[in-house]
Order: C-alpha cells, then structure tokens, then sequence
C-alpha cells in the first residue's frame, strides 16, 4: 500500500513538472526584430516622452489660435456698500455719502491679428442707490454703458503676429524631433535585439563548448585509466572543463541582462520571458554614395531645426530692438450712457462719450544698453547661421564614414566567413590528434577557443554589416534596401496635428 502511495505522488510530482514546462515554453515570447520594432512604437518610454511633448507644443499652438478668436466675459458685481465721511471743499463742511450699487459687466473683445490691436465692445449695466447727508436727497437710478473701444500699438512689431509664428516653430520643432526621435528608436532597438541576439549566440557557443570538453575530459579519462596518458593530462582537462562551466555560466548572465535591457527599452514586462529569433544572413545591397549624399543634405531634418535657430534668433532680434524704442499707443473709444430712475427710460436723455488718447514713448539715454543688447542678438544669428553650415558639412562627413565602413564590413564578413572555415577544419583536425593521443589537453582547448572566437567574430560582422546599413538609411533618409526615400512627414504624429 505505501508502495503505491509513493509511486502515486511520484507521478503526481512528474505530471506538475511536465506541466510547469509547458506552461514555460509557452509563455516564453519569440520575439523577431520587426515585432521588437512594432511593440517599440507603443511601448518605448523615450518615444513616448518625445510623444507628449509634442502634444505639448500642439496645445500651445491650439491655445494661441483660440486667443486670436473674439472672447466673451461677463463680470458680475451683485453687491457694492459703501459709507464714506468726506469733505466738501465748496462749502468747507463735512458730510456722509452712503452708496448701494449692484452691475453687471459684459465684454467682447477681439484681438486684430494684422495690426496687433485690438477691439472690444463693453456694456455695464445697473442699478444705484445714493444719499448724502449734504443735501438730504435720495437718488434711485438704472443706468447702462455701452462703448466701443480700439486700442493699437504704434512704430513697433506685431506681438501676435510673432508669437504665433514663433509657437508655429516651436511645434514644427518638436514633430521634426519625434520624427528623428522614431528613427532613432529604430537604431536603439535594432541594436539592443542584436545586442541580445549575440548573448543567445555566445550561450550557445559556450553549451557546445563544454559539450566538446566533456567528450574531451571522457576520453582522456578512460585512456589515464588506462594507463595510456599521464595523469597530468586528466588535471588538465579537468581544468578545462571548470572554465567551460565557468564561460556558459558567464553566458547565462550576459544573456539574461541584454534581454532585461532589451525589455526594459521596449517597454515590455520586465517579467516576461522572450526568445531572439533573428536572421543575420547577408544579402549586399547595393549603395550610392552621391544619391545618399543628396537626399540626406535634401531631407535632413536636422537642418530644418538649424533653419529654425536661426528664425528663432531673428525673433529675438526684433524683440531685443524694440526695447528702449520709439513707439506710440493709440486709444479710440466712443460710447452712449443713460440713467434713469425706471428702467425703461435709461436711454430717454443719452449722452455720447467719445475719447481719443494719443502717447508715445520716446528713448533719449540709455547709455548705449539698446546698441550692446542688438549687438548680442545679431552676434547669435551669426552663431546659428554658422551651426547651419557646419550641420550641413557633418551630415555629408557622416554619411560618407557610413559609407566606407559598409564597405569595410563586406570585406570582414568574407574574412570572417573564411576564417571560421578554417577555424572548424583545424579544430576538427587536432580533435582527432587529441583522440589518438598527439595532442595536449591544453592545445585542444586552444583550438577550441579560437573556433568558438571565429564564429562570434562572423555573426558580429554580419550584425555589423546591418547596423551600418541601417545608419546610412538613417544619415540620408533614404533606404537603399528599398531603393526609395523616407519622406520626413511619414514619421510626424497625424492624427492629433490638426
């Protein structure tokens, strides 16, 4: 009975393990690089603050459009007392005035964009109680207000007209940067799958590794058994087999921490487990280094943003000369006011209230503050329009070190590929020299070394050799892949632009 109670649990205990790995295997995501390109563009942190602070600068431009539009207030003031002892120069006496008023204020003003001005019209209306113990009277009234007014600047710059372009370029700014902020995102990711994918390589590399120093340590084992080697050479195997050990389990971490990078850039759970299914064959594409260069100085998004420097510093400008200016305010207003004692007579005696104020504002010293500002401000359009240029000759430097270097890595990938060959066939070769008793220990695990060095070296050329394919599609905007460019505007946000 307790025979069949252990064997129970036993099975009871395979069957949980057995499902625990299913379970594993199934949870565990393979994980291509365009499905770590697609969960990227939802996930990423960094795209996603590149996200909101375009949204930012939308809003802000969507404010100031609204600003432009008429705005409606209304100001109530359902209580006003108040009780005051004044003097009376007249009649040099001192009297009390008491006075009771209820309004209410409405306001409709728009901002002219043209002329940086603006027009509003006003009317106040309400009712009044006041007495005063000079005079002994009581008045009742309802009164009402209504005006027309027009303020305009004079001599000087549009402040709307400037800050809108200026809020324009602000978001223009932020789309270009999340544009390059996407095609950045693709870099990173491509790297840190990669990244992962050398890790899984050199895992395992490492397993197969040891499988070969295990089957090594075997044989030299059986034949010291034997009596056919010396006893040293069981030592040295045995020591080759703990630094295999040593090398997967160095692996292990390695490839466990470039996946937790990798998911933690991807936005992922941090928990979930992903496996790298990545193709590293190489194809050569074909590249033209003119073609690259053009479309890259055509389309760089970078020089759009040193363009808007330089437009930014021009504002600065205008503002910095406005300080300490000539310049004028003009005030027109015309309006109707009428008050009586019943309602619907306020406007039975009206009587017109036209206005007009002229000021101006004119500078004599400032010792020389308004030159040197001017001076500061034209000194940085300088430095912008020099960072322009100097934008432009690094695009073309950058584009062409690409260049070379994919070059260069289709000539390692052929060195790496031969070398690798090379590498197997020697190995396989002192294998046999090792089983026949020619060889050390201490050599095989030399050979063993460097074939496992070789294949690393040809899978990081062809990772290589994609990376700087990858790079110049960035530098030029233009994917040779594909033979076609990469239009800017594809990558802004479209669906909140408007």
């Amino acid at each position: 009975m307790k025979t069949k109670i252990k064997l129970m649990q036993k099975l009871a205990i395979a069957l949980f393990l057995m499902a625990a790995a299913t379970f594993a295997v199934q949870a565990q995501e393979a994980l291509t690089l365009e499905r770590a390109l697609s969960i990227a563009e939802t996930g990423s942190p960094d795209l996603k603050l590149s996200l909101l602070n375009l949204e930012r600068y939308q809003k802000n431009l969507e404010a100031q459009r609204a600003a432009l539009k008429s705005r409606f207030s209304l100001q109530v003031n359902p209580v006003n007392y108040s009780k005051q002892r004044r003097f009376d120069n007249r009649v040099s006496e001192w009297y009390t005035n008491e006075n009771f008023e209820t309004s209410t204020l409405f306001t409709v003003a728009q901002p002219i964009l043209i002329t940086d001005g603006t027009i509003s019209l006003t009317n106040e209306f309400g009712w009044s109680s006041n007495n005063s113990s000079s005079s002994f009277t009581e008045s009742e009234v309802f009164f009402n207000n209504l005006y027309l007014n027009l303020n305009q600047p004079l001599f000087t710059y549009n402040t709307l007209k400037l800050q809108l372009k200026e809020l324009e370029l602000n978001f223009e700014n932020a789309r270009i940067s999340y544009a390059m902020q996407y095609l950045n995102l693709e870099r990173r990711v491509t790297e840190f799958f990669y990244n992962v994918y050398m890790a899984q390589m050199n895992l395992s590399i490492a397993k197969d590794e040891l499988a070969n120093t295990q089957k090594s340590y075997d044989i030299i084992k059986n034949k010291v058994e034997a009596g056919l080697a010396a006893k040293e050479e069981e030592y040295q195997a045995e020591l080759n087999l703990a630094s295999a050990k040593s090398t997967l389990q160095n692996s292990e971490v390695t490839f466990e921490n470039a996946k937790d990078q990798l998911k933690l850039y991807l936005g992922m759970d941090l928990f979930e487990d992903i496996m790298i299914l990545a193709d590293v064959s190489v194809n050569p594409v074909p590249v033209d280094l003119d073609k690259a260069i053009e479309n890259g100085l055509e389309s760089r998004m970078e020089l759009r943003q040193r363009e808007i420097d330089v437009e930014t510093s021009q504002f600065d400008l205008i503002r910095t000369k406005a300080q300490n200016e000539f310049r004028g305010d003009m005030n027109l207003r015309f309006g109707i006011t009428g008050d009586n004692n019943e309602l619907g007579n306020i406007y039975q005696n009206p009587t017109k209230s036209p206005s007009v104020g002229i000021s101006f504002n004119i500078p004599i010293f400032d010792w020389g503050e308004r030159k040197a500002r001017i001076a500061a401000a034209e000194a940085a359009i300088e430095s912008q329009e020099l960072n322009l240029n100097e934008e432009k000759k690094q695009i073309v430097v950058d584009i062409r070190q690409v260049y070379r270097n994919i070059l260069n890595q289709l000539n390692q990938i052929e060195l790496a590929k031969q070398n690798e060959r090379n590498a197997q066939l020697t190995y396989e070769i002192n294998l046999e020299r090792y089983e026949n008793g020619d060889l050390t220990g201490m050599d095989l695990n030399l050979y063993q070394n460097q074939l496992s060095s070789q294949k690393v070296a040809l899978s990081q050329a062809l990772i290589n050799y994609k990376i700087e394919l990858l790079n110049l599609k960035i530098q030029s905007l233009y994917d040779f892949e594909k033979d076609e460019a990469i239009i800017p505007e594809e990558l802004y946000v479209t669906d909140n632009q408007e």
